[in-house]
């Protein structure tokens, strides 16, 4: 694949277009390298240009980068030399050189966390009329949790990821049953998807986790004991899709690595994971309780890629993989996604009444929706099927209940209502589960 190959990122474009001129401040957030600069100072860079806007109309500034901060007289070196951020004022008098009329200005400001005082600067051109504001941020700096706040409920957050399984489709060369494999295999990072043969895209993804995650967590969150915060991401790479928390980490680490880390420290670690986007996770709900459950939870990876990096590619466990790849379809398609739990009773065959609970993979609500989906690799009999729905019969609400498989079926709706569809139309039919 030639990296003069462009990939059409069309629901974020959209996503940036239906918020133009609304008065808040548009950040763009997710995880490092997931293609935000190409999103704001591309794609949508030309569609303002399409649109009509005048090119002296749309000031575009990257904070990480050395020609742009030399126009405002700062140097990229000597600011990471002295640790400290891009000076303010000369910011400000540098945007001042360049509005020189009424009409509408477009910022597109890059790495916006590089700017000292930011949140005071983006305030104040809010309050100008005539200026439509666009930012992106690392994962690290950038939090979605400092926009609510820095910002005082006027910013408008664009959550992106890396490529969808249908995004990653557009430029793949193969069809969609050896797509799935390599996406599963390598992830939906652009850079790595645009590299060429095994060796590069695995070297790419080893390469984006030292270089810049574990950088950018460390220095953050300064962290002195990076060994115990690798050790944990690759604990928490070989348990994908599996319910832990600190405490049941903290006897991992002490019966494995001999080490005495704490479990609050575990906690924290997880913390800055889910703050630099590397992973997500997702809560227990106890859907007759209608209650969530505080632990355990379990942990996915917003990119598969990093994540077989992070272990070498030798666990590849593909039940676990595509389990991962569903949960991170449905939080692109903006859903809320829980795991589910059905707590039943039974009796056994000697009449003794025993308490159960029965896994429910994924619980998704978006407003007033909510599915029930169940991943299920292969079902290759009726007893199989048996078990996968058995949760589903246990559920007395109307909400629709799907199976999703790999194997190669059509979809189909059985007697109980259930809907079956394969892993490839549910990646790549968007409204598969409304139909």
């Amino acid at each position: 694949m030639g990296l003069a190959m462009e990939i059409r990122r069309d629901f974020y474009l959209g996503e940036m277009i239906k918020r133009k001129h609304n008065g808040l401040i548009k950040a763009i957030t997710g995880l490092h390298m997931c293609g935000k600069s190409y999103l704001l100072n591309n794609l949508f860079y030309r569609h303002l240009l399409e649109s009509g806007v005048d090119s002296e109309h749309i000031i575009r500034f990257a904070f990480d980068s050395a020609e742009d901060l030399l126009l405002i007289g700062e140097n990229l070196l000597q600011i990471e030399k002295e640790k400290r951020r891009v000076d303010p004022e000369k910011f400000i008098a540098y945007i001042r050189t360049k509005i020189d009329d009424q009409g509408m200005y477009y910022l597109l400001l890059d790495e916006i966390q590089m700017l000292d005082c930011f949140e005071a600067v983006l305030n104040g051109y809010l309050r100008k009329d005539n200026m439509d504001i666009y930012v992106t941020g690392s994962n690290a700096n950038l939090l979605s949790k400092d926009i609510a706040t820095e910002f005082a409920g006027r910013g408008d957050e664009i959550h992106m990821y890396p490529l969808s399984f249908a995004e990653f489709m557009t430029v793949y060369p193969g069809d969609k049953y050896m797509g799935l494999s390599e996406y599963m295999l390598y992830g939906g990072i652009p850079i790595v998807v645009l590299r060429e043969g095994a060796a590069e895209k695995a070297a790419a993804l080893q390469n984006l986790f030292t270089e810049i995650y574990i950088r950018d967590i460390t220095k953050r969150n300064r962290i002195k004991n990076t060994a115990e915060l690798n050790e944990l991401l690759n604990i928490l790479s070989s348990s994908i899709g599996s319910l832990t928390n600190p405490e049941k980490l903290k006897n991992t680490f002490r019966s494995v690595k001999k080490s005495r880390i704490t479990s609050a420290t575990i906690s924290k670690y997880l913390d800055y994971f889910e703050d630099s986007f590397l992973v997500e996770s997702a809560e227990r709900y106890d859907i007759k309780g209608k209650a969530y459950i505080e632990t355990p939870r379990k942990y996915y990876f917003s990119d598969l890629g990093l994540r077989n990096a992070r272990i070498n590619f030798r666990q590849f466990e593909e039940p676990h993989c595509m389990e991962n790849v569903i949960y991170n379809e449905l939080r692109m398609r903006g859903y809320n996604v829980d795991v589910g739990v059905v707590p039943i009773t039974e009796k056994t065959q000697e009449g003794k009444v025993v308490r159960k609970q029965l896994e429910v993979d994924f619980i998704c609500n978006l407003a007033s929706s909510r599915y029930y989906i169940q991943s299920a690799y292969y079902i290759p009999d009726e007893a199989k099927r048996t078990q996968e729905i058995r949760p589903f019969r246990k559920i007395d609400d109307s909400f629709k209940k799907v199976i999703i498989t790999k194997d190669i079926v059509q979809p189909y709706y059985d007697d109980y209502g259930i809907l079956t569809v394969s892993i490839y139309d549910f990646l790549l039919d968007p409204h598969i589960l409304e139909k």
